[in-house]
């Protein structure tokens, strides 16, 4: 603390705060640390760098500033360990000790700052500075992949070309889902129908090894019947509806390249024909010259 003078702690409060910390460590005379390993030498050097920050914006003087940093660091080695009761005792017996380097502003303006932060928060204080914490730290190495070269500009495309693509891709994919629906339906149905089938042949217990007359066989047939009729009829309805859907995406793409974007013709230096077309446009050029002479 000896090296804590008002010109250092005017120092740390004009660097930014990360700057302002590392000057503070070295006024404190600390050996450097790891923040993320030493969790609470860098709480303790946090809580001594904000009370910098409240006695400058209070007002303090420069002097009173350095006193500032000095109460807090004994107040939080002189509390370690002891009950809040002990700890209101501790900072009241402190604040009388220190009333010659404070005037009576500053003082109440010192009580205040303690009782809404440090005995507000005592138990967190406690538990964070007074005690051993176990530190389970995990480094992973992440490795971060750098975006792909990007492909020159003459195998791009126009917007409107690249877009018109993308809504004929869409459609393509609304046919194929469509298909594949139809397919899952039938499927479906066909394991359904099978189900009633069997529930309705089940219904007939003890039966299977007797002949049925003819009142009972004619029930099950038309039951039998009825179970298909509805499964085909359902599956007739879903073909009928899946079918207009499709023959509406097929009138989609079908206008969408009747209404296809031609992509502009942009001319490439050194291409084939180019030079040719410019030394016969120089030529005409020259003949309408002569002829208006």
């Amino acid at each position: 603390m000896a090296l804590l003078t008002a010109q250092g702690v005017k120092k740390v409060f004009q660097f930014q705060k990360p700057e302002g910390r590392e000057h503070l460590r070295r006024l404190l005379n600390w050996e450097e640390f790891d923040e993320l390993r030493d969790s609470r030498r860098s709480i303790l050097l946090d809580t001594l760098y904000e009370s910098i920050i409240f006695a400058v914006g209070k007002g303090f003087p420069w002097r009173e500033v350095a006193q500032v940093v000095k109460f807090t660091e004994e107040l939080l080695k002189e509390t370690k360990g002891c009950s809040i009761t002990e700890a209101v005792t501790i900072l009241g017996n402190k604040l009388r000790d220190y009333q010659g380097q404070f005037n009576t502003t500053h003082l109440l303006a010192l009580c205040d700052y303690f009782h809404n932060t440090f005995i507000r928060h005592y138990k967190l204080y406690q538990y964070v500075l007074g005690q051993d914490q176990d530190v389970n730290l995990t480094v992973t190495n992440l490795e971060v992949c750098t975006p792909p070269q990007p492909l020159p500009l003459a195998e791009g495309k126009d917007r409107e070309v690249w877009k018109h693509e993308q809504q004929l891709e869409e459609l393509s994919t609304a046919e194929v889902q469509k298909r594949t629906n139809m397919l899952l339906l039938k499927g479906a149905l066909r394991l359904e129908q099978q189900h009633l089938l069997q529930e309705t042949f089940s219904q007939l217990p003890g039966r299977r090894h007797q002949t049925l007359n003819r009142e009972e066989l004619e029930k099950l047939i038309t039951e039998a019947i009825h179970i298909q009729i509805e499964c085909l009829k359902e599956l007739l309805q879903y073909e009928i509806q899946i079918t207009f859907d499709i023959l509406d995406l097929k009138l989609q793409k079908k206008t969408l390249n009747l209404n296809a974007p031609i992509p502009p013709l942009v001319p490439i230096a050194g291409q084939p024909g180019q030079d040719e077309a410019l030394k016969l446009s120089k030529t005409n050029k020259g003949k309408k010259a002569k002829a208006k002479k």
